[in-house]
């Protein structure tokens, strides 16, 4: 792994050209009230666009073609390889798996000695992506013991037949994702009975501090607040979302990672790079950005900066599990149907 396979739940990297090491957090940064203010409500309805996909995908592939395209996988591959880490802990085989939104590979390289999926099939909306790694992609394969099947399809619009798939994953994919609840639903009507479902997204306050300074800067400079970053899912939205998908025994919970970098400037063109860049729909062109940038970085490093001048992002990841229904799973007994009472337990 990027940090090594003993990296706790909460981790901090400094990021130069890209992580260098993990250090322990010492104490969780002040955040911003501004931060928490402008943060978006996501549940919309269906027919709300949010994403331009489009863009995203322009930008996912200009991300690609970068020579140094891999310095930025770090994120993703952390990811990646904390969901392959939650996979190990079902055991069972799955014959016929995909990866929805897969990126360069990060869960094929990460399933490297699970051995329990036959077939893979990998997509992404970004044929860029698709195509990055597919010389090494036969290697990888091979040390996960699987045959791998890319395709380049838009998340929104998954190409499985019903009841096709015995396991569904996505990683770092869903939060571009303009409708969730359709998306889930399609994950859902692809599986199999008793099919399983595992994912993880970035959502809660993620880049909370990148918010808060923006808002800030914003402030001051005009005196409104106009939305720069995307909305995230919170934590507590997903269960829901998954259990009115048809979802059984869904189960959420989030990992909370922290990468230090040695200014905003570089954050920012971490996140570009990495093709995290804004995509919201009918977004204006500011023509103050630039100093409207220059203003959230030098806010940046006086609400957060540390004394060595590096400012922290953090990264809130959900994960989320989930199966489809199968008449083998344990049900609830119906209510009322107990034959001890509390009053009895002494």
């Amino acid at each position: 792994r990027t940090c090594g396979a003993a990296m706790a739940q909460s981790a901090m990297w400094r990021a130069v050209g890209r992580p260098l090491r993990a250090a322990a957090i010492g104490g969780a940064a002040k955040r911003s009230p501004c931060a928490v203010a402008v943060r978006w409500q996501t549940t919309v309805a269906p027919d709300v666009t949010i994403f331009n996909r489009a863009k995203k995908r322009e930008q996912r592939n200009a991300a690609a073609r970068l020579a140094d395209s891999k310095e930025y996988d770090y994120l993703r591959d952390e990811v990646a390889a904390r969901l392959v880490d939650r996979l190990n802990d079902i055991k069972r085989s799955f014959p016929v798996a995909a990866d929805i939104g897969c990126g360069n590979g990060h869960i094929l390289r990460a399933l490297a000695g699970h051995g329990d999926i036959e077939t893979l099939y990998m997509t992404d909306i970004s044929e860029g992506a698709l195509a990055r790694d597919a010389a090494s992609r036969a290697e990888d394969a091979a040390r996960a013991n699987l045959k791998v099947v890319p395709l380049v399809a838009d998340e929104e619009f998954l190409p499985f037949a019903p009841a096709s798939l015995d396991l569904v994953m996505s990683s770092m994919a869903m939060h571009w994702v303009n409708d969730l609840p359709s998306f889930l639903s399609q994950v859902r009507a692809a599986l199999k009975p008793d099919g399983v479902f595992i994912a993880a997204m970035v959502g809660g306050e993620t880049l909370y501090e990148l918010r808060g300074a923006f808002a800030t800067a914003e402030m001051e400079l005009s005196g409104g607040v106009q939305p720069h970053m995307s909305p995230m899912t919170m934590m507590a939205d997903v269960g829901g979302l998954m259990s009115s998908a048809g979802f059984t025994m869904p189960t959420v919970d989030i990992d909370t990672i922290s990468v230090e970098y040695p200014t905003p400037q570089r954050l920012f063109e971490h996140l570009r790079n990495m093709g995290e860049s804004n995509a919201l729909e009918g977004r204006k062109v500011n023509p103050n950005a630039a100093a409207l940038r220059d203003a959230a970085a030098q806010k940046y490093v006086e609400m957060y900066g540390d004394e060595e001048g590096y400012v922290p992002a953090t990264f809130e990841v959900v994960h989320m599990i989930g199966w489809a229904p199968a008449e083998s799973q344990p049900k609830p007994l119906e209510r009322g149907s107990a034959t001890a009472s509390f009053k009895d337990l002494g």
